[in-house]
């Protein structure tokens, strides 16, 4: 069912009745083109980009939960472009751009708000690597604005700018940032790969992958085995251990990213603000909750739930932006597992086993990048060439020393 204006007023005299199922639950077949283990957002956009942009539908997304289960409902929604160097630029843009004619393509409410992202600085040193980034960002045909103090101000009223321990001095603004709903986002690029003919298989766990001649022909499920003549993994956190199936050793770190929700309170903040003195973000949600986050917790870990010492380290730093929120309650906080990569870029590349592709090391950028994640990978495995934005995500940089250092902490949690 596409929907449309006509279409709610048509259910609404109905009494809302007609509705269909979003996607269908179909029985896995015995084989397919392709098979992409994970059905988070990157996944499911990989399938919807295969069968929309390159005619590839005999494809299946296998889910060893429900579909959204894992990072792409487990983030703080934050969409955004502005990064410095060349590797990454182009690849963030077009997920912007992406981002920007989402809900169109998909018919579906993604809830994407271009309410802008500040990054504050609180020293010269911090002001001129901004305007360094600004301006690396302007030549890449990126928007980016600097502000001073006063401009920061006058945006952001609520802040400690006059007694704090790291006063604001300005601030780098990218206006097309902002916000998405992670689940609607999961949740249209599941319905829109269905209507093209993609089966979505949930509570299908990949136990292990089929490997004849080098080359993999298949995987093993918690429902069966399945062929298949192209085998992509976007599983996130859980790269390693699938990798470690087909015999591969990544050159990533699982580590658990915490995020918070306070009470819902009336609109506060109108755009995402992060802190340059500690490692701290906050937007606020359609639902009146403050959504925020901060570092990655300091050991290696499957598990989705961290640990009080981070929870107290995001807390200090939050208050020490913005005071008020002393008094605010906090309502929830759940942990995702980040796959973080030796530089703190991604890997969207083929692997050195025959028919099996990789897409992995998105440290804290993956919800972000899910539109241009998947439709690049959906073009490596489609064409079996990186696409032209995403070909510095080589799996062998490691190896070639040709790395994309963008913020020079890699996968170690006592520099972030």
């Amino acid at each position: 069912m596409r929907y449309s204006v006509f279409s709610l007023l048509a259910q609404a005299f109905q009494g809302h009745k007609g509705w269909t199922p979003v996607w269908r639950d179909p029985a896995p077949k015995a084989e397919y083109d392709v098979v992409i283990i994970g059905g988070g957002g990157h996944g499911l956009a990989t399938a919807h980009y295969l069968a929309s942009r390159h005619d590839i539908t005999k494809v299946a997304v296998l889910e060893k939960g429900y579909l959204g289960s894992g990072n792409v409902g487990r983030n703080t929604t934050i969409i955004r472009s502005n990064y410095l160097l060349p590797g990454n630029t182009p690849f963030y843009e077009l997920s912007m751009k992406l981002w920007e004619g989402l809900e169109e393509d998909l018919n579906y409410n993604a809830m994407v708000s271009q309410r802008g992202v500040i990054n504050l600085y609180h020293s010269d040193g911090q002001r001129d690597a901004y305007a360094r980034r600004g301006n690396a960002m302007r030549l890449a045909g990126v928007d980016s604005e600097l502000l001073g103090r006063e401009q920061v101000r006058a945006m952001l009223p609520y802040f400690d700018y006059d007694n704090a321990r790291f006063p604001i001095q300005g601030g780098l603004l990218q206006k097309r940032g902002g916000t998405a709903r992670h689940d609607a986002v999961a949740w249209g690029y599941a319905r829109a790969a269905d209507s093209r003919g993609v089966d979505l298989i949930q509570n299908c766990e990949v136990t292990g992958i089929t490997i004849v001649n080098g080359r993999a022909v298949g995987v093993e499920t918690s429902r069966g085995p399945i062929r298949a003549k192209k085998i992509a993994m976007a599983v996130a956190g859980n790269s390693s251990r699938v990798a470690a199936m087909a015999g591969l050793r990544l050159p990533i770190e699982s580590h658990v990213l915490q995020a918070f929700v306070s009470e819902g309170l009336k609109p506060l903040i109108d755009t995402v603000v992060t802190f340059g003195a500690g490692h701290f973000y906050i937007s606020q949600s359609d639902k009146g909750g403050l959504v925020f986050g901060g570092d990655i917790d300091g050991y290696n870990s499957y598990a989705q739930r961290g640990n009080l010492p981070v929870i107290e380290d995001v807390m200090e730093a939050g208050m020490g932006l913005w005071p008020g929120l002393g008094r605010v309650r906090m309502l929830r906080h759940w942990g995702g597992i980040m796959d973080m990569s030796m530089d703190g870029s991604p890997i969207i590349d083929v692997t050195p086993v025959d028919g099996l592709y990789l897409n992995s090391g998105w440290c804290y950028g993956g919800f972000k990048a899910t539109p241009a994640s998947g439709f690049c990978f959906a073009h490596l495995i489609a064409t079996g060439a990186p696409h032209p934005v995403a070909s510095a995500y080589r799996l062998d940089r490691f190896a070639t020393g040709h790395l994309i250092d963008e913020k020079g902490a890699g996968a170690q949690p006592n520099l972030h």
